[in-house]
């Protein structure tokens, strides 16, 4: 048995790694030949691409002198080697004016440097894997295996995001197009929306729906209902879902989207209990306690049958790093797609440890991660924020940009910010003593305010701010669209 271990180790040792070092030399030549042939390549090709050590080096000082303006010829490369060095058993003049000389031809150069990439690319692959394979057998005390997948994961991912030829600068022709494409898009969707639609009419006639790329912060005090909200559109989106097959065999998402929601604070039991009270309007706490008649039970059976196939899924995993959540939310965009993603909240998000005791800068390392995040997946994230409790000192309760906790960086990031104002919840508070003419006006006010929500728009890149009002129902967690007869009129503060 020893033997055949022995037999498949020694084997495995005499493997080369994949090159290709004919491509090599024809891509150099190429470029000695002709310097405007490096402008091909450049955009993807870096030296630690070459697998031959000599390659690397002459391909780098290339770079060097192209970039900065000067003629790369081997003439002008050699003075660049010291003149006892070899390379290939040839002295580097005679082997760089090899490379001119043995250059077929310059038109092939670009598919030399793709077949150099793909091969380095190969070679990577084996590095992570013996990596994984080194590591797991001999695990370092400090790095669990949850960590170590975290981190093959997310090598994994730069790898694939590397090289990507839709990278660099477009044509403002190119960019036009693609903005007519997203009108006609939006003329076509239901809605008439150029983002994804939260489900709620008011709401996205003010934001054009959740757009590609941004950044939302929802913030609100404590039993405000920002979960509620967020859980609310998140269903809504994940219910529209309707994707079509293209070409390539792929889906691409037509109306609605395939949600992921981190929730930090709440179980994925408690956030289906909130989704089906709202699309049963069987209160939360009834569903709890089972206190349910046989009517109930069945509507429940029946709802979450139909909730089945919604694409929704939830991450409960709490106290998790600004790290781990990016590189969670790419294996769901590659596995199963992402068109939103909902982070529930930020400050319970951690940063990578290098601010431990300063919380502002940590805050700033995760908010910037999550809008990176946002703009590398191509979708809207939202994040849920705390507020200060400065709200509760003033007597207009309503929030506004300087109540964010930590809010520079929230507020600097965030593409679109959201408060959620409930008055009826406040004005419960203070209620007169009963029979008085105050309690009377108090009364009449709470009728006025009751089920009743505001979310402000406080800050939008490309859109107004200002208000939308929105019927709540507590007891079902349910934000909906008030109706037509039933709304209020614009706020004149």
């Amino acid at each position: 048995m020893n033997g055949q271990l022995q037999k498949v180790e020694s084997a495995e040792l005499m493997r080369v790694a994949p090159h290709n070092a004919e491509a090599e030399r024809q891509l150099l030549g190429a470029i000695l030949v002709n310097n405007e042939t490096y402008y091909r390549v450049s955009d993807f090709l870096e030296a630690g691409h070459f697998y031959v050590e000599p390659h690397r080096d002459i391909y780098e000082k290339v770079s060097q002198l192209i970039r900065a303006g000067k003629i790369a010829s081997p003439i002008t490369l050699k003075t660049f080697f010291s003149t006892d060095s070899k390379i290939a058993d040839l002295a580097p003049a005679q082997y760089l004016l090899r490379l001119a000389a043995d250059a077929t031809s310059i038109i092939n150069a670009e598919d030399y440097g793709r077949a150099i990439y793909d091969l380095a690319i190969r070679r990577n692959l084996i590095r992570i894997g013996e990596d994984m394979v080194n590591i797991a057998f001999d695990a370092p005390i400090d790095m669990p295996p949850g960590q170590q997948i975290d981190d093959a994961e997310r090598r994994l991912f730069e790898l694939a995001e590397q090289g990507r030829e839709n990278t660099g600068f477009l044509g403002f022709g190119e960019a036009l197009t693609q903005t007519i494409e997203m009108a006609a898009a939006a003329f076509q969707r239901q809605g008439k929306l150029s983002g994804i639609s939260t489900g709620l009419r008011d709401l996205d006639e003010k934001m054009g729906g959740l757009q590609r790329s941004d950044l939302v912060v929802l913030a609100a005090r404590p039993a405000m209902g920002k979960t509620s909200l967020v859980t609310n559109i998140a269903y809504n989106i994940a219910e529209a879902y309707m994707a079509e097959e293209q070409a390539d065999g792929t889906l691409k998402t037509v109306n609605g989207g395939v949600v992921g929601f981190f929730s930090l604070e709440m179980s994925a039991e408690q956030l289906a209990t909130r989704i089906i009270s709202e699309q049963t309007e069987i209160s939360s706490s009834k569903i709890r306690r089972g206190d349910l008649n046989e009517a109930e039970f069945e509507m429940l059976v029946a709802a979450s049958q139909n909730m089945q196939t919604v694409p929704l899924h939830v991450d409960q995993t709490g106290g998790i790093s600004i790290a781990q959540l990016v590189a969670r939310a790419r294996r769901l965009k590659r596995q199963r797609g992402l068109d939103l993603l909902i982070v529930d909240y930020i400050q319970l998000l951690s940063g990578s440890g290098k601010n431990q005791g300063n919380r502002v800068q940590e805050i700033t390392e995760i908010t910037t991660g999550l809008k990176a995040l946002a703009k590398e997946l191509n979708v809207p994230i939202i994040a849920l924020s705390q507020l200060s409790r400065q709200v509760e000192s003033r007597d207009d309760k309503r929030p506004i940009l300087s109540d964010l906790r930590e809010s520079g960086s929230i507020e600097q990031d965030a593409d679109v910010v959201l408060f959620i104002y409930r008055e009826e919840y406040y004005l419960g508070k203070t209620m007169p003593e009963e029979g008085t003419e105050e309690f009377f006006k108090w009364q009449e006010k709470l009728d006025r305010v009751k089920n009743r929500a505001e979310v402000i728009i406080a800050k939008q890149r490309h859109g107004p701010t200002g208000t939308v009002d929105l019927h709540f129902q507590g007891e079902f967690t349910r934000f909906s669209d008030l109706a037509e007869t039933d709304r209020l009129p614009d706020r004149h503060d």
